[in-house]
């Protein structure tokens, strides 16, 4: 108690007999009046009041309850209580040993009463509340008299979409139940119930979405965006941008339509905002309901009628407009990557940031740079980084750059990060689901503020950037399994573009594979050949895991060894023959199960069925069918003709990749 009573002396000790954090908080109760001689919190609010604060924080109730009720065995050995409280430190529900009712009673920790330090002083509640880690107070660390026989512990728990501060959980006991293992778990219970809210909140914007995915992926020339329930704006068709340039441009702005920054704002209990941005009509907005409970809001921005040529088709044949024929490079035909071009080219007119969804090897990168070049910040530079291709250490320097000195073995005059470098440009994050966790929130700011601190400085430097990600992750499952922040999904994803796997366009593979040879012979100097019929069936069959990043390597090892012109299933590498499979083509094992087929001898049809079965067993590699057989590859493909088995062929192949 000496260093209380010095310290409500006036006197000055030293930093030794105090910790740091009770030293802070004891002057800021000073500094605020609180009583240091009060025994007990002020009486709890009353039951309607209390009735109206938890109907507000129904959602936090829910995601902890189930949470509180698994510790209590561990609460009725050590003798203590587990405490909720509301954002300012007002008791919302208590769980844990019955034995502390009566003391618990005396100093007014009950439901409705408030703990903050404004009002109890120093305590594990309000001092978690003001410094928003973990806290532990014990016994005469608490500043007021009444409450030195206690201690406590405590965690603040986060919303896990903009990371402020929605309640506390704690443990408190008697001075003599004091465990260091209550702060560890007050630490696990808030992480647990934040991982509770987020996928409470995700499954509210999976349903909301879901609600407004026919307005999204209409055929309408009109911009939707879709609000959830906290006025962010979480999606936008690709009309959006346009209509929301077109408003601005009426109104004689200039400031881009950046929808990630749209906000609206209304009362807990209204449908439609009170306030709107002058350029918004009530008559736009349309409240998504359903079953009484607001998920958000439908705004749909009106075409402008004039100027239909505006809206660039899905058609290849369509004329581009200026920028726009950036996007020729990507090849294809079919219509799920005409429908993703067309998706590109009209978000690329915007600078809304965009997340690129596609399996590895898709083309995602190829996409980003059309997405730049086809932008209003075309002159400024293109700056890619890969986040799964380096240490959490090394990401932040190459993400935010560093000052002279920063670090043992920093580079002399320090170094610019990729996030200065790409101002006035794109910025690229390729892989960003691979982003640690610890670095989301610093990367988020940047997003938030536009400005970025480079590692070792205090000033920060501005920039000015469009953003264009690309995953091969589930980032709302990341978001459920908690290694992916929620509120930078929403930030990353207010647009996004999937692009089709190879094997969802096995169309367009021969004009791909043309492609691929003359970029290759004009790189490389091979002569350019073509590919058989056989062989683009025999491609065209196969799966394509590593889709077209794997199809030119293919491409490019069949020209190195191929002799003739024209290249053949010969020259197909062995292991896209040899593709795993674990069961046989159902069409080929009824062709070889079927009756002997007529005009064939019996030693013909024993041939036949021997022939499929070979097929069979080697997944339809015709080299490995004429060694089992011990006939030459000629003579093999002259029986299948014979026999009438040609399209067996493809049919088992198929089947096995």
């Amino acid at each position: 108690m000496t260093s209380w009573e010095q310290f409500l002396g006036g006197d000055e000790f030293g930093t030794d007999a105090l910790r740091r954090l009770v030293d802070d908080s004891w002057r800021r109760c000073l500094s605020n009046s609180v009583d240091p001689q009060r025994d007990q919190a002020p009486p709890p609010m009353r039951e309607d009041s209390l009735h109206s604060l938890r109907d507000d924080c129904r959602e936090l109730l829910e995601a902890s309850q189930p949470v509180m009720a698994s510790a209590r065995e561990f609460l009725a050995e050590t003798g203590t209580v587990m405490v909720l409280t509301d954002g300012a430190g007002i008791i919302l529900n208590l769980e844990g040993d019955t034995r502390l009712r009566d003391a618990a009673a005396n100093i007014h920790l009950l439901s409705g009463a408030s703990w903050s330090e404004q009002a109890c002083g120093t305590n594990a509640i309000g001092t978690a509340i003001e410094v928003g880690q973990p806290v532990q107070i014990h016994s005469a660390e608490h500043y007021c008299s009444g409450i030195k026989r206690w201690s406590c512990s405590a965690n603040v728990i986060r919303d896990p979409y903009d990371g402020t501060i929605l309640g506390v959980v704690d443990v408190s006991g008697l001075s003599d139940t004091f465990n260091r293992h209550s702060l560890a778990l007050v630490v696990a219970t808030a992480g647990r119930i934040e991982n509770r809210l987020a996928q409470q909140e995700m499954d509210l914007r999976l349903r909301l979405l879901d609600h407004c995915m026919d307005r999204l992926s209409g055929s309408s020339s009109d911009g939707v965006i879709v609000f959830d329930r906290r006025g962010r704006a979480v999606k936008a068709n690709g009309a959006a941008a346009d209509a929301l340039l077109d408003l601005q441009r009426q109104r004689g702005e200039a400031t881009g339509a950046d929808l990630s920054r749209l906000r609206l704002n209304w009362r807990k209990q209204a449908t439609l905002p009170d306030e709107l941005p002058p350029w918004m009509r009530r008559e736009w907005l349309e409240p998504v309901v359903t079953k009484g409970e607001r998920l958000g809001i439908v705004l749909r921005l009106p075409a402008r009628r004039a100027a239909p040529s505006r809206t660039v088709g899905l058609d290849a044949a369509a004329k581009p407009e200026a920028g726009d024929d950036a996007f020729a490079r990507i090849v294809g035909e079919a219509p799920s990557l005409r429908h993703a071009i067309g998706r590109a080219r009209q978000l690329a007119k915007s600078r809304a940031p965009v997340l690129l969804l596609g399996e590895t090897g898709v083309g995602k990168d190829v996409f980003a740079q059309c997405l730049h070049a086809g932008s209003t910040g075309r002159d400024g530079a293109f700056v890619a980084l890969n986040c799964g291709g380096f240490s959490r250490e090394l990401l932040t320097s190459e993400l935010f750059g560093y000052a002279e000195g920063a670090f043992t073995g920093a580079r002399r005059g320090g170094m610019t990060g990729k996030i200065e470098a790409a101002d006035g440009g794109t910025l690229f994050l390729d892989e960003i689901g691979e982003m640690p966790k610890d670095l989301q929130p610093h990367f988020l700011r940047v997003l938030e503020s536009g400005e970025v601190y480079r590692i070792g400085e205090t000033r920060p430097r501005k920039v000015n950037l469009r953003l264009v990600a690309a995953t091969n992750r589930d980032l709302r499952r990341e978001v459920e399994a908690g290694r992916f922040r929620m509120d930078l999904f929403y930030r990353v994803a207010v647009t996004s573009i999937s692009i089709p796997a190879l094997r969802e366009r096995a169309t367009d593979i021969p004009l791909l594979a043309e492609h691929l040879m003359q970029d290759l012979a004009r790189r490389q100097g091979p002569a350019r050949r073509r590919l058989s019929p056989r062989a683009i069936e025999v491609l065209q069959a196969y799966a394509w895991p590593g889709n077209v990043r794997e199809l030119r390597n293919v491409i490019e090892g069949m020209l190195l060894i191929a002799e003739g012109e024209e290249l053949t299933e010969a020259d197909i590498p062995d292991e896209i023959w040899t593709a795993p499979a674990s069961d046989i083509a159902p069409s080929v094992a009824q062709a070889g199960e079927a009756e002997p087929l007529r005009g064939l001898t019996g030693m013909e049809n024993a041939e036949r069925l021997a022939l499929l079965r070979a097929m069979q067993a080697h997944k339809g590699n015709m080299t490995a069918v004429a060694r089992d057989l011990g006939i030459a590859k000629s003579t093999v493909y002259a029986k299948l003709r014979r026999f009438g088995l040609e399209g067996a062929v493809g049919e088992t192949r198929r089947f096995h990749i």
